[in-house]
C-alpha cells in the first residue's frame, strides 16, 4: 500500500515539478512568458481589490513573484512526494495566492471564450487544491505514533 501512496504522490507532484521546470527554464532576466501573462492579471487582480476592500496593494516586481512561485511549486512538490506535511502546505499557499490571479474567469462575459477556458482551469486548480487539503487532513488524523499492542500478561503463581 505504501507503493501505491508514493506512486499517487509521485503522479500527483508531477504537475507542480514539470510546470516548475519550465517556467525556471523560461525565467531568463525579466521572469519570462510566466511574468508577461501574470503581470496585466495582477493589475487588474490589484485594482480590484483596492477598489472592493480600499487596501493598496504594493508594487513590486512581478518577477520575484514568478520566481517564488517556482520555489514553492519545485520545493513544495518535491517534500510532497516524500510525504512532508510541509510540501502540501507549500503547494496549498501556491494555489491559493495564484489560482484566483492567474484564472480569472470572474472579469470575463460568459458569452466569451476566455471565460470557458479561464473557469475549467480555475476548475481544475480547485481540485488540485482539495486533493491537497485531503492529504493534509488525512497525514494529521493519522497519529505520528501508533502504540503497539501488547500481549495481555498471565499471572504465574
Amino acid at each position: 500500500m505504501a507503493l501505491v501512496s508514493f506512486i499517487g504522490r509521485v503522479l500527483f507532484a508531477s504537475v507542480f515539478i514539470l510546470s516548475a521546470w519550465q517556467e525556471f527554464n523560461e525565467f531568463g532576466v525579466d521572469g519570462g512568458p510566466a511574468a508577461k501573462e501574470l503581470r496585466p492579471k495582477f493589475n487588474v487582480f490589484s485594482k480590484t481589490v483596492s477598489s472592493h476592500t480600499g487596501l493598496q496593494v504594493p508594487e513590486f516586481d512581478i518577477k520575484y513573484v514568478v520566481a517564488a512561485a517556482v520555489a514553492f511549486k519545485g520545493v513544495g512538490s518535491i517534500l510532497f512526494t516524500f510525504g512532508s506535511t510541509v510540501g502540501a502546505y507549500l503547494l496549498v499557499l501556491h494555489q491559493l495566492v495564484l489560482t484566483p490571479i492567474v484564472y480569472d474567469f470572474y472579469n470575463y462575459d460568459t458569452e466569451k471564450k476566455e471565460f470557458g477556458l479561464l473557469f475549467t482551469k480555475f476548475s481544475q486548480n480547485l481540485t488540485l487544491l482539495g486533493a491537497l487539503l485531503f492529504f493534509i487532513g488525512m497525514k494529521n488524523s493519522i497519529p505520528t505514533r501508533q502504540l503497539k499492542k501488547k500481549a495481555p500478561k498471565t499471572k504465574t503463581v
